[in-house]
């Protein structure tokens, strides 16, 4: 890479950093290109990225954004999964490396917010921002849902009554 390659790398890197929800490091113990394929895949079925990056350029590129705290984790053969979704990066890299022993948590960060190997885990494990959705939109359904039966539940009840009396009559 010469100079004014590093310099653009170091640049998309900086605008990755001022859009994104989390950053999650990994340390790659070994993945063969196979196994990194399907990472890749995974993270983009999730609505994610991974990146392997240079820690310097990559130390150099978090410089003035709200992840400048990660520099801690960039040692050795690294690489960086990211999204804007909060959780999106977090679930997929943690669930390849439940599968993957060669695919490491180091830690990440959430805004500003550092978060070690476990943080990452637990992040990972809340619901996604498309599943809190459905959730909110399953709430303010279910009153008036709740509403419509209550409404409606007179009427049922005097139509299973003059069904009934209909019935009696008629034997």
């Amino acid at each position: 890479m010469d100079r004014s390659q590093k310099t653009e790398a170091v640049a998309q890197l900086n605008a990755v950093f001022n859009e994104v929800g989390v950053v999650v490091v990994t340390r790659n113990l070994g993945l063969s290109v196979a196994q990194s394929t399907e990472l890749r895949g995974k993270m983009r079925e999730a609505g994610a990225s991974y990146k392997v990056a240079k820690n310097r350029l990559a130390t150099l590129a978090l410089k003035d954004t709200q992840y400048e705290g990660l520099e801690e984790y960039l040692t050795g053969p690294t690489a960086l999964a990211y999204s804007e979704d909060p959780v999106a990066a977090a679930k997929a890299a943690v669930e390849f490396a439940k599968t993957n022993d060669k695919l490491e948590i180091v830690g990440g960060s959430m805004g500003g917010q550092m978060l070690d190997e476990a943080g990452v885990k637990a992040l990972a494990s809340m619901p996604s921002l498309d599943e809190l959705r459905g959730k909110l939109v399953g709430l303010i359904n279910a009153p008036a849902t709740k509403i419509a039966q209550v409404v409606n539940a007179p009427a049922a009840k005097l139509a299973r009554v003059f069904g009934a009396q209909g019935a009696k009559e008629a034997a």
